[in-house]
């Protein structure tokens, strides 16, 4: 039998991560409001898949610049080592807030890190989803623009639903896009020739 395949999820501290891994599987997976509640990679496994949920980068309440900058070279590290065996990853953001941040550290001169991750797993050539995640709380009628200012962040071409295979607007709190997510990720896992891989989702 070939080894265990991972789904790794990577995000700001906050933004849904092992909410959207329980959508997914079903498992009862900690969460709490505060940022930074997972601090260490966590790993969920069923059967031959196994999710790695990444400690959230970036800001996080009562923690050092010096532990949130070994944060991210952890999770850049383990991306490298090991994506022969990472089937897809998940980049899972805030849609309220995502905008904002990205604006606040291109105004401070800086490469923001949640546009620097994505493109540093698609450099990698790891298959990439990024989980819109809360997409509950923006309106309906202003979604489309949301997302298209996202995606234009990311330098993927709006509008985004261009990208259907890249971009996935969810709740993972409501359930709202889940479905949808999960037939993307089998759909991923069938052009990989990894189909066994789908019964492990819920």
């Amino acid at each position: 039998m070939a080894g265990k395949m991972e789904i790794v999820l990577v995000g700001r501290s906050n933004v849904g991560k092992s909410s959207v891994i329980r959508g997914l599987t079903g498992m009862r997976i900690r969460t709490g409001r505060r940022p930074g509640v997972t601090r260490k990679i966590s790993r969920y496994e069923r059967g031959e898949l196994v999710f790695v949920d990444m400690p959230g980068f970036g800001f996080m309440a009562g923690v050092s610049r010096e532990v949130q900058e070994r944060t991210k070279s952890e999770i850049v590290h383990y991306l490298e080592e090991n994506r022969s065996k990472i089937a897809l990853a998940l980049h899972v953001i805030d849609v309220r807030s995502f905008c904002e941040v990205v604006e606040r550290w291109e105004g401070r001169g800086q490469l923001p890190i949640d546009v620097e991750m994505f493109h540093f797993i698609r450099e990698l050539k790891i298959p990439l989803i990024m989980v819109a995640n809360k997409i509950d709380l923006i309106y309906p009628e202003e979604r489309d623009g949301v997302l298209d200012e996202i995606c234009d962040k990311l330098g993927l071409l709006p509008p985004w639903r261009q990208w259907l295979d890249t971009v996935a607007p969810v709740s993972a709190k409501t359930g709202e896009g889940m479905a949808e997510l999960k037939r993307l990720i089998k759909r991923k896992f069938q052009e990989m020739g990894k189909g066994r891989l789908c019964r492990h989702l819920r």
